[in-house]
């Protein structure tokens, strides 16, 4: 990718910044897009928020994050459906139509269970969603975060999901961490044609210096992310491409010098 006008920053890659620093930075090097975080931007508030964006000329690629929707009891499940509509609320007043979903995992070991939950809360959200123009893109996770952050973990499920609702209302995000390893994944993304609502970058370390917070900048892994990346154009998604890194190292530096090497490297590697 030579350039960066399909670079979106999504904002937990540079933690070390607010809403404002982050919006600020990204006009300060000409990235055109942010991913928000729904307790970054509860911080400053959604309306100041929004005005900040807007007013540096920056669109929202997506707000970041619905879901987890499983839970013992009906009540909490209820609650849970509850607060994703103020995502949605919230992702609209942002100017996004985009809502990524976390799954959740299951409460109680049962999977299957934990799954049904997931499509019935995608359901019941369905009407709100529609209302408010924001469109729900589930997002498969790793394997590895199967016990503790979703039970949605292939691009298979995610899409076997979301197409028991409308193409036009639920889709897929598709972030490279989690999916680069499965065997099926080029012809995954080929069938999720029409329903690709978000494409995350960031690499896979050798070792894997942590779980969650071990994430790298793109060139420093095993990812083919180029060939992922040319395989969701091919599919027809040619919207924003954020950069999601979840890493303590790069937490740690000056922020525009962070921002600065995101760019070098989305150019080199994406």
């Amino acid at each position: 990718m030579h350039d960066l006008t399909r670079l979106s920053l999504n904002q937990a890659t540079i933690r070390q910044w607010d809403v404002r620093q982050a919006v600020e930075g990204c006009a300060r090097a000409g990235v055109p897009a942010i991913g928000l975080w729904r307790e970054r931007v509860a911080e400053l508030g959604v309306e100041r928020s929004a005005r900040l964006v807007r007013d540096a000329g920056l669109a929202v690629s997506s707000l970041c994050r619905g879901g987890f929707f499983p839970a013992a009891t009906t009540a909490e499940r209820q609650r849970r459906i509850d607060d994703n509509r103020r995502a949605i609320d919230e992702a609209a007043r942002l100017g996004t139509d985009v809502l990524v979903l976390v799954c959740g995992p299951a409460p109680d070991r049962d999977l299957q269970a934990a799954r049904a939950m997931v499509h019935e809360a995608i359901g019941a959200l369905l009407p709100y969603a529609q209302e408010h123009g924001v469109r729900l893109a589930i997002e498969p996770l790793h394997p590895m975060f199967a016990a503790d952050r979703s039970v949605i973990v292939t691009l298979k499920q995610a899409l076997d999901l979301a197409e028991q609702f409308p193409a036009d209302v639920v889709g897929v995000a598709i972030d490279v961490y989690h999916v680069w390893w499965d065997p099926e994944v080029l012809p995954q993304i080929a069938r999720a044609a029409g329903r690709i609502l978000g494409f995350h970058v960031n690499d896979w370390i050798v070792p894997l210096p942590d779980v969650l917070n071990g994430r790298g900048l793109m060139g420093d892994g095993v990812i083919e992310i180029r060939k992922l990346r040319q395989a969701v154009d091919a599919a027809g998604y040619h919207g924003p491409i954020e950069v999601e890194i979840f890493n303590e190292r790069l937490w740690a530096m000056d922020g525009d010098a962070l921002l600065e090497l995101i760019c070098d490297r989305f150019r080199s590697w994406v």
